[in-house]
């Protein structure tokens, strides 16, 4: 491997300049036929504004790991810290995309991205002006009536964009949201991610099975072993942003592609 794919530096940025911190993280499940060990040890840390994406085998854990950032899902041991404080349970602070939208079939567009507000007090003005700036971020303004029926499923998934947004989270948690989208809209809507983030900078978690997605949008790779799962490599992307989609013809990308491929493949076998 060249040094253009070197590893993250070991020394990284000091603990109150991260915005997530986990330290030996792990995960038992449970269940009628015995424990379950979903992640066996994760322990990283993601600098504020960064972009980092989380490839691995499936089932390996990814997604357990995200619920347990966003405290949704507790750790059995370890500890895990936003800007610096525990995760004891779910945070305004941190916004979250899931692979279904799930939007509100009975409400317009419009309303879905409030109903996050809604549900914490009553929508001001402010909160209307800027649903509407994420709604033109994410080129669905003129739907803003539509229900979720009359939206492609690329457009859904912009609605539950600007919807995670809306609170203006320091964190943005995203579960493999594009998985179940075509090909071009998935690559429609890795440019307007990738768009938006380069717009607020927010810092970034995103789970997918795409190498060359994750490429595309991260800062940072974190690939994951087999369950029970570490984090077996921590990547940083080499090149500038912002980004074009031309930039997957350069024989860096690919090299680093080719990497991250046979760095999942290496995963030892389930337990």
């Amino acid at each position: 491997m060249s040094t253009t794919l070197a590893t993250a530096s070991a020394s990284s940025p000091a603990e109150p300049f991260n915005a997530i911190t986990a330290r030996a993280v792990r995960k038992v499940y449970a269940t009628p036929s015995g424990a379950v060990e979903a992640v066996a040890e994760a322990s990283f840390s993601i600098a504020r504004g960064d972009f980092v994406s989380i490839l691995g085998p499936s089932g390996c854990g990814k997604s357990t790991l995200m619920l347990m950032v966003a405290g949704l899902e507790p750790a059995t041991s370890g500890a895990i810290t936003l800007d610096g404080l525990p995760v004891n349970g779910p945070r305004t602070s941190a916004g979250m995309m899931f692979q279904d939208p799930t939007l509100l079939p009975w409400r317009s567009v419009l309303e879905n991205v409030l109903f996050p507000v809604s549900m914490c007090r009553p929508v001001m003005p402010d909160d209307r002006a800027r649903a509407e700036q994420l709604l033109r971020m994410v080129d669905l303004w003129h739907f803003r009536e539509k229900r979720p029926r009359e939206l492609s499923g690329g457009m859904r998934q912009r609605v539950a964009l600007a919807r995670a947004l809306i609170n203006d989270p320091r964190i943005l948690l995203m579960d493999e949201p594009f998985s179940a989208l075509d090909a071009i809209t998935r690559d429609e809507m890795g440019l307007a991610l990738a768009r938006i983030w380069d717009t607020t900078r927010k810092t970034a978690i995103f789970i997918t099975h795409s190498i060359r997605e994750a490429i595309f949008l991260s800062d940072r790779i974190l690939v994951m072993g087999r369950r029970p799962s570490t984090i077996v490599e921590d990547i940083r992307v080499p090149f500038a942003r912002p980004r074009a989609p031309e930039i997957e013809a350069d024989p860096a990308f690919n090299e680093l592609y080719l990497h991250l491929k046979a760095s999942i493949h290496r995963a030892p076998p389930l337990q």
